[in-house]
């Protein structure tokens, strides 16, 4: 089943359009990486799809309802974290949960159940001090928290690591990681790395439009080829390689960026190589990663 579809959605600000056309699939159990520059219409995807903004045109479904403008009858399947969470800040997170679940019509031992099992998921259970008091990291742990208290078939989380620091949004990524047998995610960013880390599926918005969609692997490595890098057996060649390739010298290698090679990078690096006669210790293509697929796909 299809937990959210978005079917030719449009929308302009004035003169600016920021969404032309978007056709967007996220399957049930899966972590969806949605992926676009800043400014590039995440956001106000993700508010169309909580029907917090009205679309000029298109449908979006979730877990096969139609989203209404205004209306917060498909909301009781989704899980919001916003991309700069906001609590009360004299309480704390135990008190912060009970009022969510309590707003949400959960019975209390429902809510003090389900308090303790998400607070000990994101690391919070032992933490007893005003939420004013917690770090940006742990207002997020807290934020996704509260976002799953229902046990949402969707859980949409906007920018989530994009203000962290490398723990922070290992912390982050790692608890995503752990939900998405309980709920579908979708996730937006432009940390592609991030996206590496956890997600299963992208899309990838640019200007208004996705420019490709599907599984990670199998995008990577149908559109674009790694680097390739060479060591020679004595330093004293790495000039020499990189004359001959294209290549520029890293450290001790010599990388050389697939469109230098056109489309069969490995075998015109070789046949470059073969009658130079420098001794090679190691040649290989790496793995392509997103950041040279994404440049790629939008022409940089």
């Amino acid at each position: 089943m299809n937990m959210l579809e978005i079917r030719h959605l449009s929308k302009r600000f004035g003169d600016k359009v920021v969404l032309d056309d978007l056709n967007l699939v996220v399957e049930e159990e899966n972590i969806f990486g949605f992926i676009g520059r800043n400014g590039a219409g995440k956001t106000t995807t993700m508010k169309i799809i909580l029907g917090l903004l009205e679309a000029d045109s298109g449908e979006v479904y979730v877990c096969g309802e139609k989203v209404q403008y205004g209306s917060a009858k498909t909301n009781r399947l989704i899980g919001y974290l916003p991309d700069v969470p906001e609590f009360y800040g004299y309480m704390n997170a135990r008190e912060y949960l009970r009022l969510c679940g309590e707003l949400s019509g959960m019975d209390k031992e429902e809510i003090k159940s389900r308090s303790k099992e998400l607070l000990e998921m994101v690391g919070l259970l032992k933490e007893k001090g005003k939420i004013k008091g917690y770090s940006r990291g742990m207002k997020q742990r807290l934020g996704i928290a509260q976002a799953l208290m229902k046990h949402p078939k969707l859980l949409i989380c906007d920018e989530p690591t994009s203000a962290l620091d490398p723990l922070g949004r290992k912390d982050i990524l790692s608890i995503l990681s752990k939900v998405q047998d309980e709920t579908s995610v979708i996730f937006s960013t432009h940390i592609l790395s991030d996206v590496e880390k956890i997600c299963r599926n992208v899309a990838i918005l640019e200007k208004g439009n996705i420019v490709m969609q599907g599984n990670v692997n199998d995008i990577r490595l149908r559109h674009t080829s790694g680097d390739i890098c060479i060591v020679p057996e004595r330093l004293s060649d790495l000039d020499a390689i990189a004359n001959l390739t294209g290549g520029a010298v890293v450290d001790d290698k010599v990388i050389v960026p697939p469109a230098n090679s056109g489309s069969s990078a490995m075998s015109a690096v070789l046949s470059k190589l073969a009658d130079s006669g420098i001794d090679l210790l190691k040649i290989e293509q790496m793995e392509p990663d997103l950041d040279q697929l994404f440049m790629e796909v939008i022409g940089k």
